[in-house]
């Protein structure tokens, strides 16, 4: 029963996260940025469901290239083909198309971090999985292997 509720929840809460964020910070939001919200925490989240080991920056890396492909494709769709203007990031230095620009790339990166290690308790609290640990790069261990 637990693994029916899980990502369900997981998004959910996520999404709901997300768009409070957005109207602490913009002061307003869009329900489709729950959605939006929703998938970029369960990226975080599962990045290291397989591997355990994996450095906390490498997580980051790969959560905020995905928050940033996810806020592509949607502004693509919401934005440039249902012309909703939910955001423009035309003025951003770097931008592409005005829905993506480095400087909400990086916000992303040091943002994940949290997303991950939330993602984490709730899923050791609720769900009992592992208990969270990390380590931000490879340990001396699996440096040494590797040479």
């Amino acid at each position: 029963m637990k693994s029916i509720i899980k990502y369900p929840m997981l998004f959910l809460f996520g999404g709901s996260i997300y768009y409070l964020l957005e109207i602490i910070f913009r002061g307003y939001s869009f329900p489709a940025m729950v959605v939006c919200g929703g998938l970029c925490f369960i990226i975080c989240g599962t990045i290291n469901e397989k591997n355990r080991c994996m450095p906390l920056v490498l997580q980051q890396l790969i959560a905020a290239a995905g928050i940033t492909a996810i806020e592509f494709l949607f502004g693509l769709v919401l934005n440039v083909w249902l012309g909703l203007h939910m955001w423009d990031y035309s003025n951003m230095p770097g931008n592409v198309l005005g829905q993506i620009c480095p400087q909400f790339t990086a916000l992303w990166f040091f943002l994940s971090a949290l997303g991950i290690f939330l993602d984490d308790y709730i899923r050791w609290v609720f769900f009992r999985e592992e208990k969270p640990h990390y380590h931000l790069f490879r340990k001396k261990e699996e440096r040494r292997k590797r040479k």
